[in-house]
């Protein structure tokens, strides 16, 4: 312990010292005594302030307005800071837990924040689960273009949120849906360690019903030199072979062979070319890799999962996640739509082959609100599984607004009914927005329970980037500043908002 921080223990309470030299209404979980400094995260007028505490001025890196103060007749430097980039890059060099760190094998859950403001709240969530890893940082490309937000953006966003939490058992950020080799620089550039890479663009869907002598044609039209094989080796490898995966004994035929290579060949190829830029930009930096195949038109049979492991190896890749897509409808932000009992009975064989080939974790993806095959998933799976989520935060920060501020929400909520049809178009969703409960229909009690009614919450849910980007004639917000402003003034009721929602999204697989 440093002099420091006996000086401001002696005052009783570190949290109380530091809000009287600074003025700010300090996180107590945020105080870090770094031996030569203080840490600290604070707040007022709902800004927030980063605050370094010292023997002397030495900005370093850090953005700051010093000043001299005097505690007890010692005197000291205050330096105060705006929460931006410069300081959160700072931050992770001066307190390296508030950087991300490789995630593995271990059983972890990504929870998206497409307002930036959502980490506190997730991690008081993750404070009651144990043996799993959160992925704070997480956010597609095309979530980062409807939000404006960037690369940065994210990064940071994560570094204060574990900052002011006080989280120090460390968390993973995911580069995710990333689709091109600039996508992979832009993210490399902002300290991104995962990396979700989707190739859904070079996916033939077609071949699933192709006939087979069209199925011949386009395998031997494969590009064969980029994924170094032929189509004779290929067969070899694979036609009239079978794995005993734990159980399960699995094998392609011909056509087997057929439709996953024509599915999902050229995938494979691009995958290849993204992981050797990966491998090239990264150098010696640690890093993970996620293969996504979710967004295909249909379920990844078993033997399809089978091929594209089997060529990754192959061709030398090393990833630590995969995420099929399963059978069932993974809509956004609602449970499971489909069989139970067909999901688990395919779901264990894509188990069997992510611990035969890897092993590896399975990821869920689009995961939130899926508590039907939580419990399903944690049993099968156990430690090699990654739950994805998003926008379910985004929608548990509206319900925290329709309690403080019923107008805004009916407004926003008026908003979405009007743009989802047009919104929907790139999101697995079937709400029907006639269903989708209008503003004027509820009081404002009643008004948070709207969130739990199916069609109103997709409706909300893919309206987010027209939310929050939304401009009048002159170029101003319509609500992203008003939506910022009464969640910042109400954190308290955010935060629980949060909590409440992800802990039942990670109690499933907790310890």
């Amino acid at each position: 312990m440093s002099d420091i921080m006996r000086h401001l223990e002696s005052k009783g309470s570190p949290e109380l010292a530091l809000a009287a030299v600074s003025g700010l209404d300090v996180y107590p979980r945020s105080i870090v005594d770094s031996g030569d400094a203080i840490y600290f995260l604070g707040c007022r007028d709902n800004v927030h302030r980063l605050g370094v505490l010292r023997k002397g001025r030495s900005a370093g890196a850090f953005e700051l307005a010093w000043q001299d103060v005097t505690l007890d007749g010692r005197d000291y430097a205050l330096g105060i800071g705006e929460e931006n980039h410069a300081n959160a890059a700072a931050l992770r060099e001066a307190l390296p837990f508030t950087a991300p760190i490789r995630v593995g094998t271990k059983r972890s859950a990504g929870l998206g924040d497409r307002l930036g403001i959502a980490t506190p709240g997730h991690l008081r969530a993750m404070r009651r689960s144990k043996g799993i890893v959160p992925v704070l940082a997480q956010q597609s490309i095309r979530e980062m273009e409807r939000t404006e937000r960037t690369p940065e953006d994210v990064m940071d966003a994560a570094t204060w949120g574990v900052f002011q939490e006080g989280w120090r058992a460390g968390f993973g950020a995911d580069a995710d849906h990333l689709k091109t080799p600039e996508d992979i620089d832009y993210c490399a550039a902002s300290g991104f360690v995962w990396y979700t890479f989707d190739p859904r663009d070079h996916v033939d869907n077609d071949a699933e019903e192709d006939a087979v002598d069209v199925l011949r044609k386009k395998y031997e039209a494969l590009p064969w030199a980029d994924l170094d094989a032929t189509p004779a080796s290929t067969r070899e490898q694979y036609v009239g072979k079978e794995w005993d995966l734990e159980g399960y004994r699995l094998g392609l035929t011909e056509e087997d062979l057929l439709r996953a290579a024509c599915k999902y060949g050229k995938a494979l190829a691009h995958l290849a070319s993204m992981y050797r830029h990966l491998v090239d930009v990264m150098g010696e930096r640690p890093f993970e890799v996620e293969v996504s195949v979710d967004e295909t038109e249909t379920p990844t049979k078993p033997h399809e999962h089978l091929y594209i492991a089997s060529e990754l190896k192959r061709l030398g890749l090393e990833w630590t996640s995969l995420a099929p897509r399963y059978i069932g409808r993974f809509e956004k932000g609602v449970d499971y739509i489909g069989d139970l009992a067909a999901f688990e009975e395919t779901f264990a064989q894509h188990v069997a082959i992510a611990k035969a080939l890897g092993p590896y974790k399975l990821s869920l993806h689009s995961g939130s609100d899926k508590f039907s095959i939580y419990p399903i998933a944690a049993r099968l799976a156990g430690e090699l599984v990654h739950l994805k989520t998003a926008g379910t935060s985004y929608l548990e920060a509206l319900r925290a607004v329709a309690r403080v501020d019923p107008a805004l929400f009916r407004e926003i909520l008026a908003f979405a009914i009007e743009h989802y049809e047009e919104d929907k178009a790139s999101y697995h969703v079937s709400a029907d927005v006639n269903k989708v409960i209008r503003p004027d229909a509820v009081s404002d009690e009643e008004l948070p329970d709207v969130l739990d009614q199916f069609d109103t919450r997709e409706a909300l849910h893919v309206t987010f980037g027209s939310v929050l980007t939304l401009r009048d004639a002159e170029g101003r917000s319509v609500f992203k500043d008003r939506l910022y402003a009464v969640l910042e003034a109400n954190e308290t009721e955010h935060y629980a908002a949060l909590e409440s929602h992800i802990v039942k999204h990670v109690t499933p697989f907790s310890d």
